[in-house]
């Protein structure tokens, strides 16, 4: 059973930037499909970003696109969302998912979840 952790949140000025790591353990890393997700307060827990078992395939939402960048590390079971360009609208937790399933959008198609890091940003 896969065990995720995510870890590099805080609080970052408008423009600035972010890399979130994900750690996983107690399953076979290399099998699943990795998903970032998010929730903003009062808000629904929406996509972000997902990468393939290889890492050759990656989709982005359309508000992330082209700032954010998912990648993953096999040999260290880590995925990373490296986020640039922050918006005061990118404030929210940030949750990272897998499955064995790719391409998922839909946070309810996901069978592990991490338990999120806090990305604040300040305008």
């Amino acid at each position: 059973q896969e065990q995720l952790v995510e870890s590099g949140g805080g609080l970052v000025q408008a423009g600035g930037s972010l890399r979130l790591s994900c750690a996983a353990s107690g399953g076979n890393f290399m099998r699943y499909a990795m998903g970032w997700f998010r929730q903003a307060p009062g808000k629904e827990r929406e996509f972000v970003a997902v990468i393939n078992w290889s890492g050759g395939r990656k989709y982005y939402a359309d508000v992330v696109k082209g700032r954010f960048t998912i990648s993953r590390d096999d040999a260290k079971n880590t995925v990373y969302l490296q986020m640039n360009s922050l918006k005061p609208e990118d404030t929210a937790i940030y949750y990272c998912a897998a499955d064995l399933v790719f391409p998922y959008y839909s946070p309810d198609e996901y069978h592990y979840w991490g338990q999120g890091t806090q990305v604040t940003v300040s305008s």
